[in-house]
């Protein structure tokens, strides 16, 4: 599923526009809803949704944890992709996606579509963004995220380190690619107790998380197991998905194993 460095970049093309292919979000006027799969919608309802939204316009879009928000000139949509959802913004010319869900007829002759092939994805309209994000734990990427706070923050908990890392309500954005390869970064063992990881290899798994997710941005994201377009960082891979190869630093070959029901990859001679 997508996880922070490809909702990032998702924001990215929404807030900017993607060159020869798509219009930048803002400024655009939302000229009509089109709510093809009612799931999709977490809130409000389809018919209160249809008249809330026309004449309402994109202001800017930015990302928290895995959700994109899509600021508007009143309230703010809330997408989160789950496991195969993408938004664009194509012209209104151009064939609807087969898996579209949610659509909005924009000004310019522009639509913004919700596509998700297995319909997990939700989309929210609110007032108060915080009753929906308001459990999410701090942005790796932001400036509350130390390595003072990881430490303090690991010690709270007694649990083992792939599924701490993935809880939202813990640290915000990471998934499974993001946290196997951080976890090798730093030398850590995914089954690794929180409670006793050291100040000095918090610090270094600190590092990691940010080195990785700077990669993973610079690179817009890895495209694996779903729709996303256009991401490379599946090939730099160092122990994700790379299960039989040999290890990068040491040539030990990956292992993988289940932690917390999450498939998990690492080196079992450089991380301990």
């Amino acid at each position: 599923m997508p996880e922070l460095p490809e909702v990032e970049t998702i924001a990215r093309y929404l807030r900017e526009g993607r060159p020869g292919s798509a219009a930048a979000l803002p400024g655009l006027r939302i000229e009509g809803v089109h709510v093809l799969w009612e799931r999709t919608l977490a809130q409000p309802t389809p018919d209160a949704l249809e008249k809330c939204l026309p004449g309402l316009t994109f202001t800017t879009v930015d990302r928290r944890a895995k959700f994109l928000q899509l600021h508007l000139s009143e309230g703010v949509l809330l997408a989160h992709l789950r496991m195969s959802g993408d938004l664009f913004v194509q012209p209104q010319t151009d064939p609807l996606p087969a898996h579209a869900r949610f659509w909005l007829e924009l000004s310019r002759g522009q639509r913004l579509v919700f596509d998700d092939a297995r319909k997990f994805g939700r989309i929210w309209w609110t007032q108060t963004p915080a009753d929906v994000l308001g459990n999410l734990g701090p942005e790796p990427l932001g400036a509350e995220f130390t390595p003072e706070w990881l430490i303090s923050a690991l010690h709270t908990h007694r649990r083992q380190l792939k599924p701490l890392l993935l809880d939202q309500s813990f640290l915000a954005g990471l998934g499974n690619i993001y946290t196997d390869e951080a976890l090798f970064l730093a030398g850590l063992h995914p089954n690794r107790l929180s409670i006793d990881v050291t100040p000095i290899e918090a610090e270094h798994l600190h590092h990691a998380i940010q080195t990785v997710l700077r990669e993973g941005i610079a690179r817009n994201g890895a495209s694996i197991d779903w729709a996303y377009r256009g991401g490379d960082f599946q090939n730099h891979f160092r122990v994700y998905q790379q299960t039989g190869k040999a290890c990068p630093v040491c040539g030990t070959p990956i292992q993988r194993v289940v932690v917390g029901q999450r498939g998990t990859h690492f080196c079992p001679h450089c991380q301990h």
